[in-house]
Parts: C-alpha cells; structure tokens; sequence
C-alpha cells in the first residue's frame, strides 16, 4: 500500500508560481508519480509523470516548458513546481503512484492522494 498527501496548492495571481509537495508513505520503492488534475465539469487529465529514479520526466503540451516534476526519494517526496500559471491551469491537482512502467492514463494509477486545490485568477 502507498499514502499520498498533497500540499501546497492555494490562491495565485496568472503569471505567478506554485510548488507543490506529495508526501509519500508505505511502500513506495520503484514507484513512478504522476501528476494529474481536474477542473470542475472536466475529467481528469495528466499534467506530469517523473519515473522512479528522477531521471526522466514527462508532460502534458499543455504545461510544458511551464511545469517541473522532482522528486527527492530520501524524503519521498514529489514535487510540481508551476510557473507562469494561467486562469486554465485552475483545479485540482493529484498525485499518483504506480509500479511497472511510466503512463499518462488515470486509470492505469494504483494510489491516489486526496488533491490539492489551485486556483489561478485573472
């Protein structure tokens, strides 16, 4: 079993940055996180992906060249930095863990952490 607690989310002005935390607990060797996010009366989309070791990370066109994935496995934590957030960027964001191979879908993660609100005014 794997515990994910977001953090970090909160109110910001478009153009401004946020760094979000996901504490990770149990057993969480080999895991690859995911970031995902859902905007109210949208489905839930991917935004990031960081494999296990930190060595390659992926992400949606949409955030990308905006949005950072780390992860510091000594304190097994994930993070997503956010700069130039966009009104579009609003929602709430999750973190997600999986074992066997990097993915984009939601349905392909095991364990899901309760979300963090972002909010991005205009």
């Amino acid at each position: 079993q794997v515990a994910l607690v977001e953090s970090g989310g909160g109110l910001v002005q478009a153009g401004g940055s946020l760094r979000l935390s996901c504490a990770a607990s149990g057993r969480t060797f080999g895991s690859h996180m995911g970031w995902f996010r859902q905007a109210p009366g949208k489905e839930r989309e991917f935004v990031a992906a960081i494999t296990y070791t930190g060595g390659s990370t992926y992400y949606a066109d949409s955030v990308k060249g905006r949005f950072t994935a780390s992860r510091d496995n000594a304190k097994n934590t994930v993070y997503l930095q956010m700069n130039s957030l966009k009104p579009e960027d609003t929602a709430v964001y999750y973190c997600a863990a999986r074992i066997g191979g990097i993915r984009t879908t939601p349905s392909e993660y095991d364990y899901w952490g309760r979300g963090t609100q972002v909010t991005v005014s205009s």
